[in-house]
């Protein structure tokens, strides 16, 4: 998901800095649009060096020396079609007024009227300003359009009065943010420890037992972990997909490698989610040069290390959930993994289906915990990760309630 940031001249600029830093932690793409005003209180170099994106400070590439041409000229459309949503902090009573009599007279205000994307903004004002009819007038005409404000915070501000007008904390702004972009903040606080991919147990140098585990469900629970307001930590096997990027990522290759990684992890953990298709046998005494081509081989297997047993037997109070792939006797094989594995949850999916479970962007499993069995219809891996999700939530406050 991209965001565009809009950033307006206040001395309240200077905290837009650890915003794009929040949203990229919960995974959001930022591409921050400065206000003349707004460069007079931070360099734009500050936000591309924080943001990795291309800052745009005008309509028109004056400041790189080119002449204006027909993509700077339409360069607004382009980014009002490629943005989620656009947050403006923090916003003048200036920009708040252009928003609302639909004045377009720079880069930002002609965003807000290009772009169908929501639209949140967070005031930060003189108390008097914040306070004029005229203020609360265009404060109003906003709401009734749909964008969400941000209410200020109330104390001493910069100009040295005191009173409501200073912005609101930054993870205020945030959450409000992910919130119009769909994901509510309710795993933050928590640390969720994820497990992904296949393994691999070593026959030779160039040799290796695997399993067909492309760590979708595993990289989807972690993103949509993310964005629900987790700290991610996230234990993979080898895949070819690329980890978020706020994800805390270690990457593992055998059985062995992951357990002993899970383990280190675990103290840290609230919520562990095993979704990694780990080997279930391992190679005794793997060859340390390349097997040669001859008659029958035979390979001395040993059980590989069980991590899910290993993390229920190792666990303090953290919410456990498990992944299961099962070709027959589907539900009734999950229940007994439930129960066998003191897990809180199970979800289990029938990997004898086409075009779902392994090596696909699909999937349809079924969700168990120990007082109800949630099915879920086949649907892309981003949408079981938040059906996931969603129950891990339920059981906390379930957890929460009983504790209390």
């Amino acid at each position: 998901m991209k965001v565009a940031l809009g950033v307006c001249g206040g001395i309240a600029a200077y905290k837009a800095a650890e915003i794009v830093r929040l949203l990229q932690d919960r995974g959001i793409r930022v591409q921050v649009i400065m206000t003349d005003s707004a460069q007079e209180f931070v360099r734009p170099l500050t936000f591309a060096a924080l943001s990795g994106e291309k800052v745009i400070t005008g309509m028109f590439n004056r400041d790189s020396g080119a002449e204006p041409n027909i993509d700077s000229a339409i360069e607004h459309i382009a980014v009002a079609q490629s943005i989620d949503a656009l947050v403006v902090v923090p916003a003048t009573a200036d920009v708040l007024a252009k928003f609302a009599q639909g004045i377009a007279s720079d880069f930002l205000t002609t965003l807000y009227l290009a772009t169908a994307a929501p639209v949140v903004v967070a005031p930060a004002m003189n108390v008097n300003m914040w306070e004029h009819p005229a203020t609360q007038q265009n404060l109003e005409t906003l709401r009734k359009r749909g964008v969400k404000i941000v209410e200020p915070g109330s104390g001493y501000l910069a100009c040295g009065m005191t009173g409501p007008g200073r912005l609101a904390e930054n993870e205020a702004v945030v959450a409000a943010a992910m919130e119009t972009l769909g994901a509510s903040q309710d795993l933050s606080g928590e640390t969720v420890l994820i497990t992904a991919g296949p393994t691999r147990e070593k026959i030779d140098p160039v040799r290796y037992l695997t399993n067909r585990s492309s760590g979708r469900m595993g990289y989807a629970l972690a993103e949509a972990g993310l964005r629900r307001g987790a700290r991610v930590l996230l234990v993979t096997g080898p895949t070819s997909l690329k980890p978020p990027s706020a994800a805390e990522v270690v990457v593992v290759e055998s059985a062995k490698q992951m357990l002993d990684a899970v383990l280190r992890l675990l103290p840290e953990a609230s919520i562990v989610i095993k979704t990694a298709a780990v080997a279930d046998y391992t190679i005794a005494d793997p060859a340390e040069q390349k097997l040669k081509r001859g008659g029958n081989m035979s390979l001395d297997l040993t059980p590989a290390p069980d991590i899910l047993a290993e993390i229920s037997r190792h666990k303090k109070s953290q919410l456990i959930i498990g992944f299961a792939a099962e070709t027959e006797n589907v539900l009734d094989n999950a229940r007994q993994k439930l129960k066998s594995k003191s897990l809180d949850a199970i979800v289990v999916n029938d990997v004898s289906r086409e075009g779902v479970g392994f090596d696909s962007d699909r999937n349809a499993v079924t969700i168990i915990t120990r007082a109800e069995t949630i099915p879920v219809p086949e649907t892309t891996k981003w949408e079981v990760a938040q059906r996931v999700l969603d129950c891990v939530v339920e059981l906390k406050q379930k957890l929460s309630v009983v504790n209390s």
